[in-house]
């Protein structure tokens, strides 16, 4: 695979998962900026597409800026978007220490975290078994508009409130 295709695929796909809705809904309300979603996305994911290893002054060009970017601004981003989700893991790990996280307050959430994954194993499904994929398809189109209402109903600061 040249560069040029690698280039194009990795952009591609990157614009796929970053129009998604619910992709939109969830990084709206994360501590990572979009320009650290896809430079975390590169760096993790695009060697799986361009089945090679890739260095960061490739990964910095695979950015969906028309230029790319500098592999040090590209670092900086990616070193950006590690601390904040270290810090959102250390957030998890200090609820779940102060007893937080075993409040009702919070059940919605991991509910929520069950939808998404029901939704990503049903579009996978999707693509490896075409069995009835009408059928599938209009099982998908009402998980992601559930989940997009609850997550829009989630993000406000109001539904942690105690009830």
């Amino acid at each position: 695979m040249g560069k040029i295709d690698i280039k194009e695929n990795v952009q591609k796909w990157l614009i796929s998962i970053l129009r998604d809705p619910i992709t939109k809904i969830l990084v709206k309300n994360s501590h990572l900026t979009r320009a650290q979603i896809e430079t975390l996305l590169i760096d993790i994911l695009s060697e799986n597409i361009a089945e090679r290893k890739l260095a960061y002054e490739e990964k910095a060009r695979l950015r969906l800026l028309k230029e790319g970017v500098s592999r040090g601004a590209f670092n900086r981003t990616l070193r950006q978007a590690r601390e904040n989700i270290i810090k959102a893991i250390y957030t998890v790990i200090l609820l779940g220490y102060l007893g937080i996280l075993e409040t009702p307050n919070l059940e919605p959430y991991l509910e929520i975290a069950n939808k998404l994954r029901a939704y990503s194993d049903a579009y996978k499904d999707l693509f490896e078994k075409t069995a009835n994929p009408k059928e599938q398809i209009k099982i998908i189109r009402i998980l992601r508009s559930e989940l997009e209402k609850s997550l829009n109903n989630l993000s406000k600061p109001k539904s942690l409130k105690k009830t």
